[in-house]
């Protein structure tokens, strides 16, 4: 996919492996994650999404390769600067990882107290208009443990997006959902992509999610980037690998529909 605008994140020839060289997880991996889109990283289980994720937040270092988020070499970068660069990504964890102990509103408004010097009132401002962004307008003093799945999602985004982050990341954001929830979800995603333009990766297996939301999809197999694309082309792909993924899928489908 061409694309004239200098991309948000740069991955080039990214090699990974563990046990000293016996498990081979990323093979040069090569991406461009534009600026302001939702790309979706897919491919089975196993396959190395989530180790890619971590290069990204500088979690984990490669063999080899280089990873650039805006004009910083991430794979350059001690230790003591890594976390000033997370700072510009925002995540939302499969299980969204909230505290049980803490109330929504304390929730959201954590990363705030961490990491800004903002107001108790300039904080609750922003807690109010971010919850309320994503469709919780009350019910702030409860516990997550008194909360929906969907609503954790909520608060889990709120959370990730409260210090207005340039980068989103998802991980396998709809795995695990009942089908309402996951619908609650994708909204909640597709929201975001239009209304803040923040530059999103999501990582998934979750061929549905993708072609409804993704403005381009990245395949991962055995290590590499095998497709790179629109969602209609990865629809069409004629790679052994994307048409393997896509007809388990069809045939889940056809299961349920007999």
């Amino acid at each position: 996919m061409k694309n004239t605008e200098a991309p948000a994140i740069r991955v080039q020839n990214l090699h990974k492996s563990f046990r000293s060289g016996k498990d081979v997880v990323l093979k040069g991996v090569s991406l461009d994650f534009p600026a302001g889109k939702l790309s979706y990283i897919l491919g089975p289980s196993g396959v190395g999404k989530s180790v890619l994720l971590k290069h990204l937040l500088g979690l984990l270092k490669p063999d080899s390769g280089k990873i650039w988020v805006g004009n910083t070499e991430v794979t350059a970068l001690p230790e003591s600067e890594l976390g000033k660069l997370r700072l510009k990504f925002g995540m939302l964890f499969q299980n969204s990882a909230l505290f049980d102990d803490l109330t929504v509103f304390d929730n959201a408004a954590f990363p705030l107290y961490e990491h800004t010097t903002l107001s108790d009132a300039e904080i609750a401002e922003r807690v109010k208009a971010t919850l309320s962004l994503l469709g919780m307008e009350g019910g702030w003093d409860k516990y997550p443990n008194e909360l929906s799945g969907g609503m954790r999602k909520r608060v889990g985004l709120a959370r990730a997006i409260i210090r207005e982050p340039s980068i989103l990341l998802y991980d396998e954001p709809t795995t695990g959902l009942d089908p309402v929830t996951r619908n609650t979800v994708e909204d909640l995603i597709d929201r975001l992509k239009k209304e803040l333009k923040l530059t999103s990766i999501v990582i998934s297996h979750d061929i549905a999610s993708a072609l409804l939301l993704a403005d381009q999809i990245a395949f991962l197999h055995k290590g590499e980037i095998v497709f790179w694309g629109t969602p209609r082309e990865f629809r069409n792909s004629s790679h052994p690998a994307v048409q393997h993924f896509l007809d388990a899928e069809s045939r889940v489908v056809r299961a349920f529909q007999n």
